[in-house]
């Protein structure tokens, strides 16, 4: 089964955007100091709940919010992630105006999802026009690095460039808060063990979503932090073997196709049903009812937009799907990060007291036309107010003229 997994992780590969290389003299070259401070990591001890409580710490294997809850499940709300990974453009931005329209909470606020942002090709006057809105902005690196070995063998320092770089480039091109993402996702999903998490953790970031479970799905598996050992099982390692107290980790949950075996994204899924929205609808909510019929675990929908454009029926079946959903009364569409702010402190019913309040963040749209200097090819931008000189990347995240 793990081979399977890996098998449909892989055929990712077509559905993303391929990134600059770093160099491999760049990705081998490691300081002495940086190795250090990765070696000196305290190994994770077994989580005891006495030691591990909310809202700072909670156990990878704690199937409720808390004990109290027991025999009422069905007044857990049903948190529903829907993230997209990329770059964002002027086509899939249309296509996420269509299906977050209309879309209200049953506390009367805005659904909203979560966006884990690559830099190449992304129009960041429509990252600005997502964050205005309320959706969670998140980050996916600026190069997309160069297939599953880069991310593998990263180091710290090179997980913090990638993601510090984007950072500051969310700011300056798109006006978004730094202190408003919480979150990453590494391309292909795949971790580097500690390296990424502790990445996280010195970028100020308080979780990643990059972590697949097949294991854990029936009952579905709870967000957790890594201050002890993680019982998650490990579909694409290394995994994280280290303490790093107050990470949390979003497992992805992940789904089951038409002949039983699972995928971690729903375009990661070798055996979709057929191209019909009922047939497409009826697979979805048959694994979302696994979580809402179980545990109530968060459920969550990971997908790249291009996965709408291969079959006629796909939009229109995640729309409806999602339409039906928004007629529960305890099911709440939400970012990652929104979610984890209840998963902290969990209550029956109604899991928020407000809305949160939106992000000011005036935009002017400007056109550039930039040299990449890497590759000495022209491109295009979209940005807030003011075009770079150079076009952006990794060592020069404000594409300044240097």
């Amino acid at each position: 089964m793990k081979y399977s997994t890996l098998l449909v992780v892989g055929l990712l590969l077509a559905l993303v955007l391929g990134g600059e290389a770093k160099s491999k003299s760049k990705t081998k070259s490691k300081s002495k100091k940086n190795k250090q401070k990765e070696a000196i990591l305290p190994l994770a001890e077994s989580c005891k709940p006495e030691n591990c409580k909310l809202p700072d710490c909670r156990c990878s294997d704690a199937v409720l919010p808390r004990s109290k809850f027991q025999g009422k499940e069905n007044e857990i709300p049903q948190f529903v992630t829907i993230t997209f990974d990329d770059a964002v453009n002027a086509v899939n931005y249309a296509q996420y105006e269509l299906l977050f329209e209309g879309l209200t909470n049953p506390d009367g606020c805005d659904a909203a999802g979560t966006f884990f942002l690559s830099h190449e090709y992304t129009d960041y006057v429509r990252v600005n026009a997502l964050y205005r809105a309320g959706h969670e902005i998140a980050l996916h690196s600026v190069t997309h690095g160069d297939g599953t070995d880069y991310w593998r063998s990263a180091d710290v320092a090179t997980v913090e460039r990638e993601f510090g770089a984007q950072l500051k480039m969310l700011e300056t091109f798109a006006k978004v808060d730094p202190k408003r993402v919480q979150g990453m996702r590494l391309p292909f999903l795949q971790i580097s063990g500690n390296n990424t998490f502790e990445a996280a953790r010195r970028l100020g970031l308080s979780y990643d979503s990059s972590w697949p479970t097949q294991q854990f799905k029936d009952p579905a598996m709870w967000p957790y932090t890594l201050d002890f050992k993680s019982k998650q099982d490990c579909q694409i390692g290394p995994c994280p073997e280290a303490s790093i107290p107050g990470l949390w980790v979003n497992p992805m949950v992940t789904w089951t196709d038409t002949e039983g075996y699972s995928c971690s994204m729903i375009d990661a899924c070798v055996y979709p049903p057929e191209d019909d929205v009922d047939e497409l609808f009826d697979w979805m909510l048959e694994n979302f009812n696994r979580h809402y019929q179980g545990s109530r675990a968060p459920f969550g929908m990971y997908l790249h937009a291009a996965w709408f454009s291969r079959g006629r029926s796909y939009f229109g079946a995640f729309k409806k799907f999602i339409n039906h959903l928004n007629t529960y009364s305890d099911v709440y569409f939400t970012g990652i990060s929104r979610m984890l702010e209840y998963v902290k402190r969990p209550v029956l019913g109604a899991p928020f007291k407000d809305c949160p309040e939106l992000p000011e963040a005036e935009c002017r749209a400007v056109q550039c036309r930039v040299q990449k200097m890497s590759t000495g090819e022209e491109r295009y931008m979209t940005v807030c107010d003011k075009c770079p000189a150079v076009y952006p990347w990794l060592d020069n995240p404000l594409g300044q003229q240097l």
